[in-house]
């Protein structure tokens, strides 16, 4: 049984090595262990069905043919009554041609009149089959929000079908933008916006109403936003904070394969030395983006870690390096203590970093999403938000409450599995997706 663990463990090594996420890897190392077994025993019954598809079948034996007798025996002469001569084919033939100078009888054979064959549809050629346009930034990002979308403004146009804008009608819009995690204190900001509104003439009809409420939810998310300048400083150092679970590891790879392709030079620092298996699965995730990744063994001190990534950034004159860390929980003070040490030892080598430091929140937790970024901005200066899992919750309204009650930028969101699928967050395009407006 222990050397069972042990293979186990192993296995569970190497999947991590190729990317597998923490959660799945135990589940996986046993599939790969069944189908090794399984692999073994067909290995084994090989040989023995090898052997019974080679012997030959069973033939009958046919008898030998008897040879027949050279000599014949004469047969004696019998006098018979007198038979007509025979005729040659040669002779028939002779007897049957006209006499010269008589034409042969001809023969009119009707010939049925020509028809037109059918004309056969060819096969479309390859390269002339109409190809589907990929979907545009719109549509994925509509498609991503679909559940929240479904969730919250699905249930506000049900609302808003066939009734009146009054009192009634606004308790129950606030009682959906609660439940839809925009928080208390946002839909509260939110309300008293649409009643002000209100009393100027505004949002009188359904219509109106949802026009208003859309551009009010824009306007918290495009206060203090913000794209990420990556020429503000050479090398850029960007550190990834977060907890476990969250997508950190994930976030770092795709935002390196982003950069790369656009022609910047990219180092990776495997500041998470606490959780098993993470700096193999951040080399995966360099090697797939083709940059370099610098890292310890297990265990080892991670302001260590972040002294030796800032001392190669600066020497191989990298554009950007991106830290990762250990998966902190907010609640762990002596963890956030720790975070102040990496900071003071990446300010020490190169100046002004970190530049950015990013927080990374799994959208379907919801309202612990906020609670998480307030502990991490007393303690550690975030400086913009990484929003994942977007396109997995129905509670994508998250994102108007951090945006608005801690006005951090939203800089990133994941509304896919894919590379192309974490995109830089655009308030305006994030409205129009929700609600589904073109």
């Amino acid at each position: 049984m222990e050397q069972f663990s042990q293979l186990l463990t192993q296995i569970a090594t190497i999947l991590a090595r190729l990317g597998v996420p923490e959660a799945y890897l135990d589940s996986a190392a046993l599939g790969v262990i069944y189908i090794l077994a399984t692999l073994v025993v067909l290995l084994l019954l090989a040989p023995v069905l090898f052997r019974r598809r080679q012997q030959p079948p069973v033939v009958a034996e046919q008898p030998e043919p008897q040879p027949q007798d050279e000599a014949v025996e004469e047969t004696p002469t019998v006098a018979a009554e007198p038979v007509a001569p025979e005729i040659s084919v040669e002779e028939v033939g002779e007897l049957a041609e006209p006499e010269l100078g008589e034409p042969a009888p001809i023969v009119e054979i009707p010939v049925p009149p020509a028809v037109e064959p059918e004309p056969v549809a060819k096969p479309f050629p390859e390269q002339l089959k109409p190809v589907a346009a990929p979907p545009s930034l719109f549509e994925r990002m509509r498609s991503g929000l679909s559940k929240t979308s479904t969730s919250l403004v699905g249930r506000i146009d049900s609302l808003l079908r066939g009734r009146q804008v009054d009192e009634e009608l606004l308790e129950e819009l606030e009682e959906i933008l609660i439940t839809a995690d925009l928080g208390m204190k946002t839909t509260q900001e939110l309300m008293q916006s649409l009643n002000k509104r209100r009393a100027r003439g505004e949002a009188q009809t359904p219509e109106a109403l949802r026009t208003v409420l859309m551009e009010e939810m824009r306007l918290r998310l495009t206060l203090g936003a913000s794209p990420l300048d990556l020429r503000q400083a050479k090398p850029m150092v960007l550190m990834v904070v977060g907890v476990n679970g969250v997508g950190k590891t994930t976030t770092i790879g795709k935002l390196a394969n982003q950069f790369s392709n656009q022609g910047l030079k990219v180092l990776l620092g495997a500041g998470d030395t606490f959780r098993a298996a993470a700096a193999d699965q951040l080399e995966v995730w360099g090697a797939r983006a083709g940059v370099e990744v610098v890292r310890h063994a297990e265990g080892a001190d991670p302001a260590a870690v972040a002294y030796d990534a800032a001392k190669a950034a600066v020497a191989r004159k990298v554009d950007v390096m991106i830290l990762d860390t250990a998966g902190r929980l907010h609640t762990k003070v002596n963890l956030m203590e720790e975070m102040k040490k990496i900071r003071r030892v990446l300010a020490r080598e190169i100046p002004g970093a970190p530049h950015e430091t990013l927080l990374v929140l799994d959208a379907t937790t919801g309202q612990n999403a906020l609670v998480q970024a307030r502990m991490f901005k007393e303690t550690v200066e975030i400086s913009g938000l990484v929003l994942t899992k977007l396109d997995g919750t129905a509670r994508g309204g998250i994102v108007v409450a951090i945006a608005s009650e801690l006005g951090i930028p939203v800089r990133y969101v994941g509304i896919g599995e894919g590379l192309e699928d974490l995109r830089p967050f655009e308030p305006e395009l994030f409205v129009r997706a929700l609600f589904g407006r073109e």
